[in-house]
This record gives C-alpha cells, structure tokens and sequence, in this order.
C-alpha cells in the first residue's frame, strides 16, 4: 500500500479529515508501536481482552477500537492506501 493514485486523493483526505479522535490514535499507535502492522495491534488488543500479557492499555474501548480498526481495515484495504501517510504522528 502506498499513497493514492490522483483520482482518488480528495477521497482519502477527506475520510482521514472525518476520522474520530480515536481512530486518529489507532494510526499513530500502529505506526509507533507496531510498524504500521493491524495483525499484531489486533492480537495485542485481543491478549488484553483475554488477560494475557499485552503491550499498551487503551483505557476501556479494547471491543470499540478493535471495530475501528476493522473500519480503517476496510477502508485501506479498499482504496489500496495507508492512511497512516495522510495523518501527523507527531502530536
């Protein structure tokens, strides 16, 4: 995945403008702690849930953020995009 072709930039932009704050953290979180990878941030979360050893808390939304990154999923996946190169890292 990489940036998007031309005819489908304004689309991009304007799905990342509409991101909840929440979402906008999950892409950070998965570009500084996990290397950009949704597998290991989901198991991650997953352990969490399970009680298992896990990396990062995030507070009490483990079942929501794990449908938001199912929604960013999809959508990446969708347009063949990484959205984490349409967003900030630094805070």
């Amino acid at each position: 995945m990489g940036v998007a072709h031309p005819e489908q930039e304004t689309a991009v932009r304007q799905f990342v403008e509409r991101l909840s704050r929440e979402e906008h953290v999950l892409l950070v979180l998965r570009q500084e702690l996990y290397e950009g990878d949704w597998e290991e941030m989901e198991a991650d979360l997953r352990a969490r849930l399970e009680g298992r050893p896990y990396i990062f808390k995030l507070a009490n939304r483990i079942t929501d953020d794990l449908d938001r990154i199912q929604r960013l999923r999809v959508f990446e996946r969708q347009s063949g995009v990484n959205l984490s190169d349409y967003i900030d890292v630094e805070p």
